[in-house]
């Protein structure tokens, strides 16, 4: 039996995954650790969804295998999400589906969200942001000590994007999550990461921001983006903000 270290929660080894006989992965190999924030970066297609949902269970590898610590509590945002129109649940009902959740903490975690506005509103009425903050409000509502989300800020205008990074970023320093999150938007993302996985079907590189910004195969990758991100980043590094 593979053990792995009390301080990580998610171990993946050598994962390998088919599709009508192309290669989605091809043996990926990475840990998630306590405190944690992991981007996994890539272009379309590079495997990244189907890589979350071999960690979360949701699909079986071809090959590898993957660890779980014994005290793990996941939260989890997938990549779409689309009410059914038929069915008229209302957002607070949503929450409290098929899970009992103490009023005090399912106050608490609407105030965080701030979806307090939205509670009596049906879900399918729910506009792509106030969707996403509900969707993150139900994977809190675990406890989750490992927080997945699959591209959470995917349709969203640019204030939407970056109030919803910001409150991912609040909920990683403040509950001491572990965060593994896929995202598109690198300028916004690198700088707020411990650790970043660069995702071509296989691992491209890997490690901290200031490392794989300078990294060849992610430059290729990424060209488009580069002006943009390097711009972001260096202001990020070269000047002290007052909140």
């Amino acid at each position: 039996m593979t053990t792995i270290t009390p301080q990580t929660l998610i171990s993946a080894h050598d994962i390998c995954l088919t599709h009508r006989r192309k290669s989605v992965l091809d043996k990926v190999s990475f840990e998630l650790k306590q405190g944690d924030f992991v981007t996994v970066i890539g272009p379309n297609g590079a495997g990244k969804s189907s890589l979350i949902k071999i960690l979360l269970g949701l699909i079986k590898a071809d090959s590898g295998k993957v660890v779980r610590s014994k005290n793990i509590k996941l939260g989890y945002t997938p990549q779409t999400f689309n009410p059914n129109p038929f069915i008229p649940i209302s957002v607070i009902d949503f929450l409290n589906l098929n899970q009992k959740v103490a009023p005090d903490f399912l106050h608490q975690t609407v105030a965080l969200t701030g979806i307090e506005g939205l509670l009596k509103n049906l879900l399918k009425n729910c506009s792509g942001g106030e969707l996403q903050r509900v969707l993150l409000a139900r994977a809190l509502l675990n406890k989750p000590n490992v927080l997945i989300l699959d591209e959470p800020a995917q349709n969203l205008d640019v204030s939407g994007q970056m109030q919803l990074y910001k409150l991912i970023q609040d909920i990683h320093q403040q509950q001491g999550c572990a965060v593994l999150m896929i995202s598109h938007d690198l300028h916004r993302v690198m700088k707020e990461s411990t650790q970043v996985l660069c995702l071509y079907h296989h691992i491209c590189c890997m490690g901290q921001p200031e490392t794989i910004i300078k990294d060849s195969q992610f430059n290729d990758l990424f060209a488009d983006q580069m002006d943009e991100l390097m711009a972001t980043y260096e202001h990020h590094h070269n000047h002290c903000h007052e909140d």
